[in-house]
């Protein structure tokens, strides 16, 4: 498996709400062999302020962003929202090499597992029943998986990765 530089960005409300998120995310991505950095000074990616219709008050947030992960090979978070805010949100900044680049190389956790690293032999065991939360965002927007209303083969990169752990009950 290839070995990259990977910014992990972990959301402001999992910092604050689900640490061990956090904590989990960075413990698998260097179990797989990654060359994994948290930059100290991240904050926010801006998505709340947006979100409340302050889209031009983010500005400033989404240039600290950038700023802070501007020289990985890849930027993963364990968030498809943020994720998908990053890469269609930030087209309102001057598109300089550093914003391009940010918003190409963000990804969301399963997906970076699936289509960067193309995990296929997920070798865990979690002998429990698992609910899986489908996000808008993550559905729709980064495609993680099909949504129920469109009309083609269903798919889940999210399924696909956790059929493999021994004694998970999806």
């Amino acid at each position: 498996m290839k070995k990259y530089k990977i910014g992990l960005f972990i959301p402001c409300y999992i910092d604050m709400f689900y640490p061990q998120v956090g904590i989990a995310t960075l413990e698998l991505l260097e179990k797989l062999g990654q060359d994994v950095v948290y930059p100290g000074k991240q904050t926010c990616c801006g998505q709340p302020l947006a979100n409340s219709g302050s889209e031009d008050d983010a500005k400033s947030t989404y240039r600290h962003f950038v700023r802070n992960f501007q020289g990985f090979d890849y930027i993963v978070s364990p968030s498809g929202s943020c994720v998908y805010h990053i890469r269609h949100h930030y087209d309102i900044l001057e598109q300089t090499r550093e914003v391009v680049n940010v918003r190409e190389t963000v990804y969301e956790l399963c997906e970076f597992l699936t289509d960067i690293l193309e995990i296929d032999d997920f070798k865990i065991r979690y002998p429990h029943k698992v609910g899986i939360h489908q996000s808008c965002h993550g559905l729709r927007g980064l495609k993680l998986a099909s949504s129920s209303e469109r009309m083609i083969d269903s798919y889940s990169k999210i399924h696909r990765l956790l059929e493999k752990a021994e004694g998970i009950e999806l």
